[in-house]
């Protein structure tokens, strides 16, 4: 897994790392940018993004039309890490949930895989998955072992 917020050291990684690909989001500008450079598989937990304050209209998700239609065009996967999930305190982790429904949601419209990463049950997390609004296919998808 690659967690810098340089994006030149970022595509170093990339290019020395074996598949599958894991890059660490860091902010919306940072996941645009190493959405276009592509090579890699999975994008992690974009909803976590530093300084994203929502507004009582909208909620700042890190993950955007735009940055969806890159992803799926690139074929690159938006990762949800369950373990992370887990290990936060209730508010934020309410936070969290808001956002990965929407993030799941822009993911349905553009045809963007999601990956489900670090789950103890393959059931409950297609159950978690569709409860967040995942279609079925893209809840079975989630979970496969493929990257």
């Amino acid at each position: 897994m690659i967690d810098t917020k340089n994006i030149e050291e970022a595509k170093k990684l990339i290019k020395k790392s074996k598949h599958p690909i894991i890059i660490k989001a860091q902010n919306p500008e940072f996941s645009r940018k190493i959405l276009e450079y592509g090579k890699f598989d999975i994008l992690l937990s974009p909803e976590l993004s530093e300084n994203s304050k929502d507004t009582i209209k909208n909620i700042h998700s890190g993950f955007n039309h735009v940055t969806a239609k890159i992803a799926s065009k690139n074929r690159i996967s938006i990762g949800i890490d369950l373990n992370s999930l887990r290990n936060l305190e209730k508010k934020k982790k309410a936070i969290s949930l808001s956002r990965i429904i929407q993030n799941i949601k822009i993911a349905r419209k553009a045809k963007t895989k999601i990956k489900a990463l670090n789950f103890k049950d393959i059931k409950d997390t297609q159950s978690l998955l569709l409860s967040l609004g995942a279609s079925t296919s893209q809840a079975k998808e989630a979970v496969s072992k493929s990257p």
